[in-house]
């Protein structure tokens, strides 16, 4: 099981809403810990958290919410009543255009659940590695919201390395995050670099420590997606017996902005045993 904490950053969902989902009786718990009093979650409650922020995010009220998952809606009936709204999202301004990204992302893990597979996930130790850092902060944890923060952080950082007469040879660029304040979550942009830190102009070189054991799995394609295989991972680390620990970080093996949909990602979270 997974504690509050641990769960809002699986789901990227933040603390705050899952104890206000707790309180209105839209999602519960699994069990409350008798001694510390903390909520604990299930990996097969990310299933309903689907549905539950992909309606919100659609327009629906909680309560219409709430009504709509208890009357045990089927998959078919929920995938029509999505695509009914989407069509009306898509006639409204540009703003939009990010919380529509994020509605099919979560229509597609809907639309895949009972065929993802745990098979892929690799447990093994991640080597210490300095990089240059850009940082910024999104409003949310979801792909909508942190991608069009950390995109723009790349071209920066690059230019910034250049300009301080650093090359850009050390691999494929990293990311990790960390919590904010409420809902906000903290996104670090990354580069491998050998410099020192002497060597950062307007940006920030760290160490980010050796990880003796990681959940890691290669996601294929858009961001926009990553959350399926958010969930893979959350998945074997339950059945496994390990609980995720530290900051989860993302490996860009393969990835080109005008290509989005070829990238090739390693997703990596620390686990250690439960």
């Amino acid at each position: 099981m997974f504690t509050i904490g641990e769960f809002a950053s699986l789901s990227r969902v933040s603390i705050r809403m899952l104890r206000h989902y707790d309180a209105i009786g839209l999602l519960r718990p699994a069990s409350i810990d008798s001694s510390s009093g903390y909520r604990l979650y299930r990996a097969d409650q990310l299933r309903r958290l689907n549905r539950i922020v992909a309606l919100k995010d659609l327009g629906f009220t909680l309560q219409q919410v709430q009504q709509i998952i208890d009357d045990k809606v089927d998959v078919t009936e929920l995938r029509g009543m999505l695509r009914l709204r989407r069509a009306q999202l898509e006639v409204q301004m540009a703003a939009d255009a990010a919380r529509l990204t994020g509605v099919e992302a979560r229509l597609r893990m809907i639309e895949r659940e009972g065929f993802m597979s745990t098979e892929e996930v690799v447990l093994k130790q991640i080597a210490p590695i300095r990089v240059a850092t850009l940082t910024a902060t999104a409003a949310g944890y979801g792909p909508e919201q942190i991608g069009p923060v950390i995109q723009p952080l790349y071209g920066q950082l690059c230019e910034r390395m250049l300009a301080a007469g650093l090359t850009l040879d050390g691999g494929p660029a990293v990311a990790y995050y960390e919590p904010a304040d409420g809902e906000s979550v903290i996104v670090h942009a990354g580069r491998p670099t050998t410099a020192d830190a002497s060597a950062a102009k307007d940006f920030a070189i760290v160490d980010l420590p050796m990880v003796p054991t990681a959940a890691t799995i290669i996601h294929r394609g858009s961001m926009d997606d990553v959350m399926q295989s958010e969930h893979i991972l959350a998945r074997w680390i339950e059945d496994n017996g390990y609980k995720p620990v530290g900051l989860h970080r993302e490996v860009y093996l393969d990835y080109h902005p005008d290509k989005v949909d070829e990238g090739i990602t390693e997703l990596q979270i620390a686990v250690v045993r439960a």
